[in-house]
Parts: C-alpha cells; structure tokens; sequence
C-alpha cells in the first residue's frame, strides 16, 4: 500500500496544531515538512522552531523536505528533532556521498530529491546508500502546482534502478498527487507520495488519504 505524506505547506499555519494533529488522526503514514532558504528556491518557509512544534504535536514520524543551499548547516539544524527522513536536493550538493553518511550517523534515514528535470540515474551510484530517493512532480518552492507527467516514466525508470541495487530503496513522489495519478505512479513502483494541496483542501482529510493509499 502506498504511504501518504501529507505536507504542512498546504496547512492553515494559523491552526498549524489543530491541522497537523488532523492529518494524523486521518491515518497518514508520515508529515511532510517543506524546509525553503529563500536561495535555492525563491520561497522561505519554516525553521526549527516551527518544526519542534509541529514535531510535539504530530503523532506520525516528520518526513523534512530541504530546499535549501547549504544542506550540512541545515541538517545540524533539524536533525535534534529526530524525523525519520531527511532528504536534500542533489542538484544543491557537491558531496551527497559524505552528506548521506553524516545524516545516518545521526540516526537519520538519508534521501536525495531529484528535481523535474534530473534524470534517475543522477542517483546510480547512490542508490544502495539511501532508503528513499523524492522525485518532483513539479518544480519545487509552492504548493499547488500541476502535476509533470514525465515523472512517470522516471519513477520507472528508477524503479528498475532500485530493484537492482537497492530493492529496500523508497520511491517517494512530490507535487500535484491526487486520486487522478495515483493508480498510475503505483503502477510504476511508487511506495510514498507527498500530497499537500490535494489533502488539505479536501472536505474530509481522512477520505483524501484513503484514496491514496492504493
């Protein structure tokens, strides 16, 4: 069954307790946390304050999205939160090889995002050092972006990868998820997809997320 992790860019940051606690009890299997330095991409998001309180009220494990420049600063930063994942950019990093050991050494699962345009085999000679690789299904910064279609062939393509070299590797899928796409990206080999707008703007959160897991 495909894991659902609902991201808190698309929650009401007015009610940020009352929404996270919300996606929980709706049964997602992890809580997405989009980390944006305002460089990287031309966002700015949270910081660790904001995540510890998210990390206090969640009952599901954080999955923390970097979108940031300097990865190792921001890894020191998050990773006394304790989430399960932290995954960063690949197009960002110089070394990923000596960033993926330094997040599990802190007990951390390591992952790489690949933007839209990134194709699979950036991560080849990665991939049996990671638990997940994150594939943009639109161009990372905002939610509520329409879903690339391409992904669908790279999540493929990936999936082959994966099964040679690291069949314990997750494929997680991020942007425009909806009960439209997600026959096709299991299809493919999708274990974890990131829905934000999709889960948050639906009138029952609990019936988004079950539509989801296929």
């Amino acid at each position: 069954m495909i894991k659902v992790a609902p991201s808190v860019l698309s929650a009401d940051f007015g009610n940020l307790q009352r929404d996270v606690e919300a996606i929980c009890d709706a049964g997602c299997d992890l809580v997405h946390v989009d980390v944006m330095d305002g460089h990287f991409v031309p966002n700015l998001t949270i910081g660790p304050v904001v995540v510890s309180s998210i990390a206090k009220c969640a009952t599901k494990p954080l999955d923390i999205h970097l979108m940031v420049e300097n990865n190792t600063f921001f890894v020191d930063l998050f990773a006394p939160l304790k989430p399960e994942y932290i995954s960063f950019h690949i197009e960002e990093e110089k070394h990923p090889h000596r960033l993926i050991q330094k997040i599990r050494s802190l007990g951390i699962k390591p992952a790489i995002v690949l933007n839209p345009h990134t194709p699979a085999e950036a991560v080849e000679y990665l991939l049996k050092d990671l638990d997940m690789v994150l594939l943009m299904s639109v161009n990372p910064g905002f939610g509520g972006q329409s879903f690339i279609d391409t992904v669908i062939e790279k999540a493929s393509r990936l999936n082959a990868l994966r099964n040679k070299i690291n069949p314990d590797c997750l494929i997680e899928v991020d942007g425009g998820v909806s009960d439209k796409n997600i026959k096709s990206l299991k299809n493919v080999g999708v274990d974890v997809v990131v829905a934000g707008s999709y889960v948050f703007n639906h009138s029952s959160k609990k019936e988004a997320i079950e539509s989801l897991q296929i």
